[in-house]
């Protein structure tokens, strides 16, 4: 965790030897990425998925850690779940740790209000919950890592990106058809992205037409306020309720996780 590598935490074969023996680790239930940053797009056509598959463990992180929640969503159909990360488990009054908390406790479904949120087109649609950092799912597009997002319920969030380039790659993501058969979109937090109005404008315009419900303005990513989201499980997200919620608890027993019959899931199947 404390390695360096120039702007790297570490050799990327220490980085992948370190996340191998976790989930081969029977002592440990959990993965917490400590931060996020750069590297993780590295460690994709190496990582040992068959391994992360046979054992399967709650994983948090958000960020550059998307390409992580991507690729395992897209080779094994596991769940991960979009969240704070050990670096920031402080803020927010510590809510967002409660939240994580309460998120991989069994019982009830989740439900997450819209709260300030804005309701760009308003409806139900309802779907795998996929999505993240804007800039890395941009760049898994055209790469074996990144799960279909047929009718998903797409959230994207992104942060320090220009207006300029948050306007290419949304673009980029318009171009390549990933909006074409979502059922569904939530634009988080785009923090330090400059000028706020600039950035409604751009996602104004990138949404004209879309006739799927679309949130806009929901309190997840890189502000103080984090919630985790289980990143590939089914949710309902219902613009009237204002309500962002699953069919079922988040965490299952790891035996029952086990006993299921997964399939890789490539950007050509539908969910």
């Amino acid at each position: 965790m404390y390695d360096r590598k120039d702007y790297l935490a570490g050799k990327d074969k220490d980085r992948l030897e370190d996340l191998h023996a976790m989930f081969l680790d029977p002592t440990v239930k959990a993965v917490f990425c400590t931060r996020g940053g750069y590297g993780s797009l590295r460690l994709l056509d190496k990582l040992r998925y068959d391994v992360i598959q046979e054992h399967p463990k709650i994983f948090v992180g958000f960020s550059d850690i998307t390409a992580l929640l991507m690729a395992i969503r897209a080779k094994t159909g596991l769940v991960t779940f979009h969240g704070p990360m050990v670096r920031g488990l402080g803020r927010n009054q510590g809510e967002n740790w409660e939240h994580l908390l309460g998120v991989l406790a069994f019982g009830a479904p989740l439900e997450i209000p819209l709260g300030g949120a804005g309701v760009h087109v308003p409806g139900r649609a309802q779907g795998p919950l996929i999505g993240g950092n804007l800039s890395m799912i941009c760049h898994l597009i055209g790469t074996p890592y990144l799960p279909s997002l047929d009718r998903c319920v797409l959230f994207i969030e992104d942060t320090g990106e220009t207006p300029y380039r948050l306007d290419r790659m949304l673009t980029h993501l318009a171009l390549t058809g990933q909006l074409n058969d979502i059922s569904g979109l939530i634009a988080c937090e785009f923090l330090d992205c400059g000028d706020a109005t600039a950035v409604n404008t751009i996602l104004t315009d990138m949404l004209a037409g879309f006739r799927i419900p679309v949130v806009t303005g929901l309190a997840v990513g890189h502000g103080p306020k984090n919630p985790a989201l289980p990143f590939g499980m089914t949710v309902v997200l219902d613009t009237d309720l204002r309500t962002l919620s699953t069919l079922e608890p988040c965490v299952q027993d790891s035996e029952a996780v086990r006993e299921r019959q997964f399939s890789p899931i490539s950007a050509s199947d539908s969910n």
